[in-house]
């Protein structure tokens, strides 16, 4: 992902430039995020391989989503913490009031809706009907960064659009998921998803 682990600037300690208040920094982050991907299909395309699926992790979701979208090679595709809009998650989560903060006063939610529709999930759905791929929703109940009726927001909408869709709800928080031993149980269900649809 733009500005994560090895692409993160000196000086940060989290992947600030990849979502922020600078909106342009954040639309243009994201997708260099799924140009990125598709460059990856690519490359595995040119090593030989047929298949392939896409997992995404949180602010990785959406990007997954959007990518799977756009591209045909990819059959399957695995949502960790979803929502159906990018704004309402930095207006509405915990983890990014600090993004809030530098935002409020200067847009509303409505607003900042529209400007990311772009890099929202709910954007793209449409364009998955009549594709046959299928996706794994996963949502934490207790989710304080992806709040709880965001994830159902998207999960009915995969329902009402008869999109090919299992879900997996976990009975902890957004952070959590990544611990023993939600994440032994995430990470099971991930897996045993993809080898049995791909």
């Amino acid at each position: 992902m733009p500005y994560h682990d090895l692409r993160m600037p000196e000086g940060l300690a989290r992947a600030d430039y990849m979502l922020s208040p600078n909106l342009g920094r954040t639309l243009q982050a994201v997708r260099q995020a799924v140009v990125d991907s598709r460059a990856a299909l690519d490359w595995l395309e040119s090593q030989g391989y047929k298949k392939f699926a896409i997992l995404g992790t949180s602010l990785g979701s959406c990007v997954a989503l959007i990518t799977a979208a756009h591209d045909s090679r990819l059959g399957i595709s695995v949502q960790n913490h979803v929502s159906p809009y990018f704004a309402d998650v930095v207006w509405k989560g915990i983890s990014t009031r600090h993004v809030r903060m530098g935002l409020e006063g200067n847009i509303t939610l409505e607003e900042l809706r529209e400007i990311w529709m772009p890099i929202s999930p709910k954007a793209y759905l449409k364009k998955l009907v009549g594709t046959g791929k299928n996706s794994l929703l996963v949502h934490a109940l207790y989710d304080y960064s992806f709040p709880p009726p965001l994830s159902q927001e998207i999960l009915r909408d995969y329902r009402e659009l008869r999109l090919p869709h299992s879900t997996f709800a976990l009975p902890c928080g957004h952070y959590t998921s990544g611990v023993f031993p939600f994440n032994i149980v995430l990470g099971c269900a991930m897996c045993s998803y993809i080898r049995k649809n791909l």
